[in-house]
């Protein structure tokens, strides 16, 4: 009787024990840590004050050990922070189009890739259309920041495109597209002339990838914004929308 008491109690311990690592997998991560490390660079920092890279990070709930896409990471900005969160476990693959990747910009982010947390990323030069390597697959996220309305005046196949994030991602992994918004019922006309993009249009053709969405970001909002005037030369911090999608 002693002993299956004893093999009874072993087993609740261990059970419990499972329990708990569970329940601390799901609370949500502090990405101070991240936001603020010193490593960083002066001109990110002034960066942060319209990207709000807390809050972005809390959306993408990226976690270490995570293999990570960021689609048109520029001059690693996004990817230098996904980097630093899912650590020397995780993986990040940085694209970018062979348009994008060109002098200065260029520069930056080869310099930035030589810093110690970013021996994780990987760097993709490739176009929209294609824009992901057969062998990278099973991602638990993708980002995509403040170029998808590009992608229209670049005339990428953007269904295409999101059909190969889609057969990147594993199931339950995430896409996450976040750019400035246009007026309503404009669709894809301001993409050139103010950068701009209508939110109801990525919806659209993110579930006609076979998306379903599950959350939409508020913390880039900016309700003083009319929507109306270049993203570049806006007095108002711009109007933008943060979409979170899963592959079911």
């Amino acid at each position: 009787m002693t002993f299956l008491l004893i093999t009874l109690a072993r087993r609740v311990a261990a059970y419990a024990a499972v329990l708990a690592l569970a329940a601390c997998a799901a609370e949500p991560l502090d990405y101070t840590w991240i936001v603020h490390n010193s490593e960083r660079t002066d001109e990110d920092r002034a960066l942060d004050q319209r990207r709000h890279p807390e809050d972005l990070l809390q959306f993408y709930d990226v976690r270490p050990g995570m293999r990570v896409l960021d689609l048109s990471a520029g001059r690693g900005y996004n990817t230098e922070l996904l980097a630093r969160v899912v650590g020397p476990e995780g993986r990040v693959y940085a694209q970018n189009s062979p348009q994008v990747l060109t002098g200065a910009g260029k520069t930056a982010f080869e310099e930035r890739l030589k810093k110690a947390a970013l021996s994780n990323v990987v760097s993709i030069v490739s176009e929209f259309d294609d824009p992901i390597p057969a062998e990278v697959r099973n991602l638990d996220l993708v980002t995509f920041n403040f170029n998808y309305h590009d992608t229209v005046n670049l005339g990428t196949d953007r269904a295409r495109m999101n059909r190969a994030v889609f057969q990147a991602l594993k199931s339950g992994g995430f896409y996450i597209v976040a750019d400035h918004s246009a007026l309503p019922g404009s669709g894809t006309n301001a993409t050139k002339t103010l950068h701009r993009i209508e939110e109801v249009v990525v919806r659209k053709e993110l579930e006609a990838a076979g998306f379903r969405p599950v959350a939409s970001g508020t913390f880039l909002k900016s309700a003083g914004d009319g929507r109306d005037l270049p993203v570049f030369k806006n007095p108002l911090p711009n109007d933008e929308f943060v979409l979170k999608f899963v592959k079911p």
